[in-house]
């Protein structure tokens, strides 16, 4: 299988497996992504999703470009298409878009190798990007005639500009030392204490009140472009909702009970 979905606690990790190709990305490997990231999406006892890579050597290096030929009928027809249709036509990045599968659940993307290509543009979905002493990191699409598929462009808003677009433009790699320093990733580990960091991290935030992490990611994804005014309000409205939900009350019981709270997604 090309990639691995398992659960622990309440974490959901899925993991890229196509060690002999870097966990490359063929049809095979985004069609199991995307449906192991449903399933994560849709289960209830899943607060915190976890990407990675199998193996040491690379968390992905993108799309398998010996394995994704391209379509001899029209793109733009592929790209008018419903999902389905696009990737029979050849626009198999469409499967490594989650942005329209509305997923609120706080992603981590655990970076233990080469990040390149497709591989990064995933790891740029996520909320939370760590990163094992060893990785490194490129878009180097300009370098083989492309561009970044998928979302590219959301690297400037990662990192400063200046930074975002010489990687952009270059395709040159940067290793884990430099993406802690200009932001791309919060976290760098030994790969001796990775796997245990990332688990730890993922449980901590699971820990916390499930609706609320849904509800901040959402405020925080849907007012990066929007006014001041507007970004009040809608925190204001949904700090309103989550006031009312029984998770909220659970946690004030709890905090007088001096117990740990028992959060149920209501």
């Amino acid at each position: 299988m090309p990639v691995h979905y398992a659960i622990c606690g309440a974490v959901a990790t899925i993991t890229l497996d196509r060690q002999d190709a870097s966990n490359a990305l063929d049809l095979e490997a985004q069609i199991a992504l995307r449906g192991a990231v449903i399933a994560a999406r849709d289960d209830d006892a899943v607060r915190v999703i976890v990407i990675t890579g199998a193996g040491e050597r690379a968390f992905s290096i993108g799309s398998d470009l010996k394995r994704s030929p391209p379509s001899s009928d029209s793109y733009a027809r592929a790209w008018t298409g419903s999902d389905e249709q696009a990737v029979a036509g050849g626009a198999h990045v469409r499967f490594l878009n989650f942005e329209l599968l509305r997923i609120w659940k706080p992603m981590i993307a655990a970076i233990n190798g080469a990040c390149l290509g497709g591989g990064l543009e995933i790891a740029l979905q996520c909320d939370l990007r760590v990163a094992a002493e060893t990785a490194t990191f490129a878009l180097p699409e300009v370098t083989i005639g492309g561009i970044a598929g998928v979302c590219g462009p959301l690297l400037a808003r990662a990192v400063p500009a200046a930074q975002a677009m010489k990687m952009l433009l270059t395709g040159a790699r940067i290793d884990a030392a430099e993406a802690l320093r200009i932001g791309l990733v919060s976290d760098v580990w030994a790969p001796a204490e990775f796997a245990g960091k990332v688990a730890d991290l993922a449980r901590a935030i699971a820990a916390n009140a499930p609706l609320s992490l849904a509800a901040t990611k959402r405020v925080t994804r849907e007012t990066e472009m929007a006014s001041r005014t507007t970004l009040f309000d809608m925190t204001e409205m949904v700090f309103g909702m989550l006031e009312d939900t029984r998770d909220r009350a659970e946690a004030r019981r709890a905090s007088a009970e001096n117990r740990a709270p028992e959060y149920r997604w209501r």
